[in-house]
């Protein structure tokens, strides 16, 4: 199989963060370490300059998209090479038209093999003009179209547009994250209308299990069409990855016409409260970002949690919410697994 066929078929897809020293400067060898725990964590691919990556990375006077991009791809081809498994490599790709573009064919010239194609920051465009900008990125890559949900910049698209996205031959791809019901299914019902195929992926980490788990079915004349969700590219990913690997391969290999152990809802919940924890709900999502490399932290895959902003750090009482989560399901960590990777590193 190769990277393109796992992409549709439905992989499992982690957010990458940014690993920064206590200067916040580049961590180029903790950086590698942590992709190296994602692929040996069994992920099908990685999401490099995403959200989770700090979109900071693009400043000027930061200067860190190309080379974080080349980073990770180095790191990736190593381990298609030394293993020979298929690994996808997703590139974030954001701003208005010209930086979209020139960002999708460094990422292509790099070897990447799909552009998650953002629209935070560009509310002030008409969705005609978000529509030609992701024609435009999808003649130089395969492109994933991303619902953003509106605590972090995102806004509530029409069906009609996400009608038109699944008309461009190049989407093959969607990453729902708008963290509302309502809107999830209009972007289920535009894929399942496309008259392509298009993988449908659950960014909604308030909702992953029960995403996992669904088919969508509406009916046409005297067809019905469906679709289910297939894949996941996720900022929750990104710590505990090892064990949510395996949650992911076992609702893979449910057989959907067979009952539904009640588990997976209780499960479904868990992982969930989980996610408030590490993303800040309470806090509208002010530490989502600092949430996930506490989690790091404290299993020693992160020296701390530095983001490029200062400001930017957990939330008021966040810590207390992680303890909590730990302490309360500690089935859904992968605390050994870490352990046994960083003697190996050490080893090495």
């Amino acid at each position: 199989m190769n990277n393109k066929e796992l992409l549709m078929q439905g992989a499992f897809l982690p957010a990458m963060p940014l690993v920064l020293d206590e200067n916040r400067q580049f961590d180029e060898p903790g950086q590698r370490r942590l992709i190296r725990y994602y692929l040996e964590s069994g992920v099908d691919g990685i999401a490099v300059a995403v959200h989770t990556t700090q979109f900071a990375i693009r400043d000027p006077k930061i200067n860190l998209f190309e080379r974080v991009l080349k980073v990770s791809i180095s790191e990736m081809e190593a381990y298609r090479s030394r293993t020979g498994r298929p690994v996808i490599a997703v590139a974030g790709v954001c701003g208005e038209t010209p930086q979209a573009v020139a960002e999708a064919k460094l990422a292509a010239s790099l070897g990447y093999d799909a552009a998650l194609l953002s629209p935070g920051g560009l509310n002030h465009l008409t969705e005609a003009q978000l529509i030609d900008r992701t024609r435009q990125v999808a003649e130089i890559m395969d492109v994933i179209g991303f619902y953003l949900q509106v605590a972090v910049g995102g806004r509530i698209f029409s069906y009609d547009y996400w009608q038109q996205i699944c008309a461009i031959e190049g989407v093959k791809a969607i990453k729902c994250a708008s963290f509302n019901r309502y809107t999830t299914i209009d972007v289920a019902r535009a894929v399942a209308f496309a008259d392509h195929k298009i993988a449908l992926y659950t960014g909604n980490d308030d909702n992953i299990v029960i995403d996992l788990l669904t088919e969508y079915s509406f009916q046409d004349g005297d067809h019905t069409r469906t679709v289910r969700t297939c894949g996941g590219l996720l900022g929750h990913w990104s710590a505990w990855t090892h064990s949510a690997v395996q949650m992911f391969r076992e609702i893979k290999a449910l057989d959907p016409k067979a009952p539904l152990d009640p588990k997976w809802i209780t499960l479904a919940a868990q992982i969930t409260d989980v996610n408030s924890a590490f993303f800040d709900t309470a806090n509208n999502f002010f530490g989502c970002i600092a949430g996930m490399h506490e989690v790091l932290r404290r299993q020693g895959l992160l020296k701390g949690i530095w983001c490029l902003d200062p400001e930017e750090g957990l939330g008021k009482g966040q810590a207390q919410q992680i303890d909590r989560v730990y302490k309360m399901y500690p089935h859904l960590n992968d605390d050994a697994f870490v352990a046994a990777f960083l003697e190996k590193e050490r080893q090495a």
